[in-house]
């Protein structure tokens, strides 16, 4: 029998095309892998009011807000899941965005491009500077967030893309990612009620 965490996987992860959301018309723009993540906001498509404020929640929460208003685009049941994490609770995705005050000294959002906006599906590329605490040496990275909705607009599942390659779930990647989410909370005491 699956656990909550796996159905919720099942039916709710989002497995973008890199390649078809955000390859570059002119082939020169793109990667060698054929993916451009590099946003560019005047290409970005027309969504209603409430997605604008999901992206806005989503990208303050990358730049550290770590707030529990911007934490409640999550439903209480959802997954966050990127290069270095894999969290099954809201509380835990909370972890994460309650540690990056912690780790970095600054965290800004510096352009997103939505490209693709469905009933079930919101799909941004995003730029973002992260400024380190230790070496205050910023570095902007690309990447394709990708954002499965329920019925009430919450966000169930949250995937960031660095590459064009989707993620395993099996292996030493996925509990050294699913240990990550378990227990940063611990060290990022986000409140409670998440």
């Amino acid at each position: 029998m699956a656990s909550r965490a796996e159905t919720i996987q099942q039916n709710h992860e989002p497995r973008p095309d890199p390649q078809s959301q955000t390859s570059n018309p002119d082939s020169s723009q793109n990667s060698s892998t054929g993916v451009d993540y590099e946003p560019h906001p005047g290409q970005s498509i027309k969504v209603s009011p409430e997605r604008e404020r999901i992206v806005k929640s989503i990208t303050s929460l990358y730049s550290g807000s770590a707030s529990e208003e911007d934490m409640q685009v999550y439903a209480k049941e959802a997954i966050y899941d990127d290069p270095w994490s894999y969290c099954d609770t809201r509380y835990k995705i909370a972890g994460q965005w309650y540690g990056i005050p912690k780790v970095m000294a600054s965290s800004k959002t510096l352009a997103t491009e939505i490209v693709s906006s469905t009933d079930t599906e919101l799909i941004f590329k995003m730029k973002q500077e992260y400024t380190p605490r230790i070496v205050h040496f910023s570095k902007p990275v690309n990447s394709l967030v990708s954002l499965t909705l329920d019925g009430a607009g919450k966000v169930k599942y949250h995937k960031d893309m660095w590459n064009e390659k989707d993620y395993s779930h099996e292996g030493l990647g996925k509990i050294m990612k699913t240990l990550n989410g378990d227990y940063l909370t611990k060290i990022t005491r986000p409140p409670g009620d998440l």
